[in-house]
């Protein structure tokens, strides 16, 4: 799974100019279910983003979580991260999750941040989306599960 994380002020999402979906200070989440991803890294990534601390405390660090600045999220599915664009110039999408594997595990995503305690949005899956955000910062956060418990090493 890919998340691409941002913290907003505000974001909301819109289809066929109705908005489903909005909240103020928190993230607004951008998913990408690949065809190979399970329950695991739906647990994985609700973990990671329930505590990770990209608020800023009194003193300007980014110290604070979303639950400590009562924050909510706007969750949107996206296979488009899983775009391929290494032949051509159309890119392929061949490795995201079809339907019926990437619907079940993208509302477990949802109920898994629900039941840590957070108001969660969403928008429509499969549906034609207009999603507008303020990025606060800006900061924006990209977790991707397949590269879980890889350690980068600063020395080459």
């Amino acid at each position: 799974m890919k998340a691409v994380i941002q913290r907003v002020s505000q974001a909301s999402v819109e289809i066929e100019k109705e908005v489903v979906g909005k909240i103020d200070t928190g993230f607004m989440i951008l998913l990408g279910i690949h065809e190979e991803d399970k329950m695991e890294d739906v647990s994985y990534l609700v973990r990671k983003i329930s505590k990770m601390r990209i608020f800023e405390d009194e003193a300007g660090k980014m110290n604070l979580d979303l639950a400590q600045v009562h924050g909510s999220i706007l969750s949107i599915s996206q296979f488009t991260l899983y775009a391929d664009t290494k032949k051509g110039n159309r890119p392929s999408f061949i490795t995201a999750a079809r339907p019926e594997q990437a619907i079940p595990l993208y509302e477990a995503f949802n109920e898994g941040l629900r039941e840590a305690g957070f108001r969660v949005e969403t928008g429509e899956f499969g549906a034609t989306m207009q999603v507008q955000l303020i990025n606060d910062g800006p900061v924006t956060i990209v977790i991707d599960t397949r590269d879980k418990g890889e350690k980068v090493c600063k020395n080459g």
